[in-house]
């Protein structure tokens, strides 16, 4: 009788979760097999060098820009083009909500920005949006780059992995600017490896067991909070003070205050470090990812290599003896700016932006229900040859005129556009002129395959040996 309880159960999930939803069977598409989907289709043409782009291809010829599916556990309705990328990301009348999934959830915290929705989003996306303004990064500059030198310093003479030199960077910079970590030491050593296990966990399996991925990444998310703890007991017993995002957010939280504008600034410890963590994620991983590919793709294209180097080296020549980058040359990089933009175009680091159906709306003739799964194609985007032609091709004079809205998505747009759109142009622009005007470089390898991650990174993280020019 147990077992004949247990294959009971067993077959009600499989056709719970295999059935399509009554609502969702006028949506073309296909659900593959029961339980996985298309999962194992999905998962294979992700780890390919083309991305998602031929998964999508083929059922958009077969279905139109509107199709369903089960991937990863979800029913989904997958759209592409103009119209579906400006109804999902502008998120007009609360259409959609941000849908992370369960994993990035758990390890995020509830409180996180990327969790929350209309005036408590606003709220927090403009206590994150100062340090990452324009006026936030100047008093960063500096130390970015110093940092870029530095690091670059190290590459002659020995094989470097591109993607681990821009995760170091990267985490680097985020650290220091929210809780003022100095770039090498112990205290920046556990940071470093508890935040590598943290970002691993987000595309695991969500079996919170020991030795699982997901297990090891809300262990490191503890102690990193643990380790947050510590530094805010320390500032506010007065045994410490720094001028960084953590301190303002203190500082805020600690006011005494009545008036409704100064307390709506006031954070829980709880929305503190949920979203101390959130904006690490969001200052580290896509950010990476880009500087790895751009790389690549300039040691892949020699004349676009060439057209770039010239403008640093101009730049170069134009200063004063004995004088560094400064802050207005790093803001006036114009083929760098599009060097940057067809990197996210041709990479599609996002290939596509989960939102969950906020209310019924209606879109290309096909009804979407409140509570569906929506998902944006924006590799499809990027790779429309209506708007890119030859879009294999990587061509920064795309950018030479401004695009129509919504045929380029590199950095999200609407209210989830990403807050660190400066951070990430300031990073990349101070770290490729130091190393275009110093270093050559070469592949070792070539392989355009990618890892099975949500944010795309080259699978063999871009092996290079340098040499100065």
């Amino acid at each position: 009788m147990a077992l004949l309880s247990i294959l009971a159960v067993l077959v009600f999930y499989v056709f719970h979760f295999w059935a399509t939803p009554k609502a969702m069977e006028v949506i073309p598409g296909s659900l593959g097999w029961p339980v996985v989907g298309e999962s194992f289709s999905f998962l294979s043409e992700f780890s390919s060098s083309s991305g998602i782009y031929n998964f999508m291809h083929r059922r958009q010829e077969r279905y139109g820009k509107v199709f369903k599916t089960l991937v990863l556990g979800r029913f989904t309705v997958f759209m592409t083009g103009r119209d579906a990328a400006k109804i999902l990301l502008t998120g007009k009348d609360g259409m959609v909500s941000l849908n992370l999934f369960y994993t990035g959830k758990q390890v995020l915290g509830p409180t996180s920005l990327l969790q929350a929705t209309g005036e408590v989003h606003k709220r927090l996306r403009r206590l994150i949006a100062e340090p990452l303004s324009i006026d936030g990064l100047k008093k960063y500059f500096q130390f970015i780059n110093t940092l870029a030198i530095e690091t670059l310093e190290q590459w002659p003479g020995r094989t470097v992995f591109i993607l681990e030199e821009a995760s170091t960077f990267t985490l680097k910079v985020i650290g220091h600017m929210i809780m003022s970590l100095e770039p090498t030491g112990e205290e920046q050593e556990k940071f470093r490896a508890n935040f590598k296990l943290i970002s691993s966990s987000f595309a695991s399996l969500p079996f919170k067991i020991p030795g699982t991925a997901f297990h090891r990444g809300i262990k490191a998310r503890d102690r990193m909070y643990a380790m947050l703890d510590s530094i805010i007991s320390r500032r506010r017993n007065g045994d410490e003070f720094q001028q960084d995002f953590l301190e303002s957010l203190i500082m805020k939280h600690s006011k005494l205050t009545s008036g409704k504008e100064d307390n709506e600034d006031k954070l829980t410890d709880a929305q503190l470090k949920d979203n101390i963590l959130t904006l690490l994620v969001a200052g580290h991983d896509t950010t990476t990812a880009a500087l790895t590919w751009l790389i690549k793709f300039l040691g892949e294209n020699p004349a676009v290599l060439e057209q770039l180097r010239d403008e640093h080296l101009q730049i170069q020549a134009n200063r004063r003896s004995g004088t560094n980058l400064t802050w207005n040359e790093v803001n006036n990089m114009p083929y760098t700016a599009k060097v940057i933009s067809e990197t996210l175009r041709r990479a599609t680091i996002l290939p596509w932006f989960s939102r969950k159906a906020a209310q019924d709306f209606e879109i290309d003739g096909y009804k979407i229900k409140k509570g569906w799964s929506v998902n944006l194609d924006v590799v499809s985007i990027h790779h429309d040859p209506e708007s890119f032609p030859d879009p294999e091709k990587f061509d920064p004079s795309r950018f030479d005129a401004p695009l129509k809205p919504f045929r380029f998505l590199g950095f999200g747009s609407g209210p989830r556009m990403c807050p660190g759109i400066n951070l990430a142009k300031l990073e990349i622009s101070i770290f490729i002129h130091h190393l275009v005007c110093t270093y050559k470089w070469r592949a070792l390898e070539k392989d355009d395959s990618v890892q099975p991650t949500l944010v795309r990174m080259p699978r063999n993280k871009y092996p290079i040996v340098v040499e100065k020019l």
